[in-house]
């Protein structure tokens, strides 16, 4: 099935279909690569092997959302097919019925139980919580040295530096920050003396730090809600890589040049001694 949808969706993606309806279609398959696609009715229309989208799913095709997929791509394939440009409140309606590679993925999954366990054997993991969070968290413990104490007021841990202060530790997943910012929760700004972000890529790596003085924190950035955002724009004058104000709480700068990215740790080697 797969190569026979492969190789209509290179057909389909050959050829200038400009005058036809197919660009009203809400229902696009996906074909070898993210530069190939083509209507799920122009398939159902050209092949008696593909009947309906049941048959599809049968062969290991799933559903998803354009937006959810961020194929950036499908908005270039879909001005060159059709010669009209796709707007932001029609790609919310389109569907990509994909084809994900059941083998690596199956592959992925056996090397990913690997990790997991030799990240619980060298206690980086120790709890459900998300895979990103935890590394972030460990992060903050091996490179400004917070000890992670059981909450006595709420379910959790709190983080506290060496002179016992709270520190508010939030971890932020992503290669970079969505323009409404990091999402802070008020109460637990006000109840720490400092607030900490650890920036981590996609890659696991540290991309970036924040250390804040939550008092200034609150007067800062706080508005009338429950929750606070901390935008780039921002902040982002008191990153590591732009500030060395908070160089002093780097307890073990080894561990940070090794797990920063690239672009990181060379902002910082040019900002601390050797």
């Amino acid at each position: 099935m797969k190569e026979l949808i492969d190789g209509l969706a290179e057909e389909f993606s050959s050829q200038s279909h400009g005058s036809s309806d197919y660009w009203k279609e809400t229902q696009f398959i996906r074909g070898e690569n993210d530069t190939k696609f083509l209507p799920l009715n122009y398939a159902l229309k050209k092949s008696d092997q593909i009947k309906n989208i049941a048959e599809l799913q049968s062969s290991g095709y799933v559903i998803s959302s354009l937006d959810f997929l961020g194929l950036e791509s499908f908005s270039d394939w879909f001005q060159n097919v059709f010669n009209r440009k796709l707007y932001q409140k029609d790609k919310k309606s389109i569907l990509i019925i994909h084809h994900p590679d059941q083998k690596k993925i199956f592959e992925a999954i056996e090397i990913v139980d690997q990790v997991f366990k030799i990240l619980q054997d060298h206690k980086v993991l120790i709890n459900g919580k998300n895979i990103p969070v935890q590394m972030g968290e460990w992060y903050a413990k091996t490179i400004l040295g917070l000890r992670q104490i059981k909450s006595s007021s709420q379910r959790g841990f709190d983080f506290y530096d060496d002179e016992n202060k709270k520190v508010e530790v939030k971890i932020h997943w992503q290669n970079k920050t969505s323009p409404k910012g990091v999402k802070l929760k008020r109460s637990l700004v006000e109840l720490s003396d400092y607030t900490v972000i650890i920036y981590v890529a996609k890659n696991f790596r540290i991309r970036e730090i924040l250390f804040l003085d939550s008092p200034f924190v609150i007067r800062k950035f706080a508005g009338k809600g429950h929750t606070l955002f901390l935008k780039d724009p921002d902040v982002q004058s008191y990153f590591f890589s732009k500030s060395n104000k908070h160089y002093d709480k780097i307890k073990n700068r080894s561990s940070l040049m090794k797990f920063a990215t690239a672009d990181l740790a060379v902002k910082i080697d040019e900002k601390t001694e050797k």
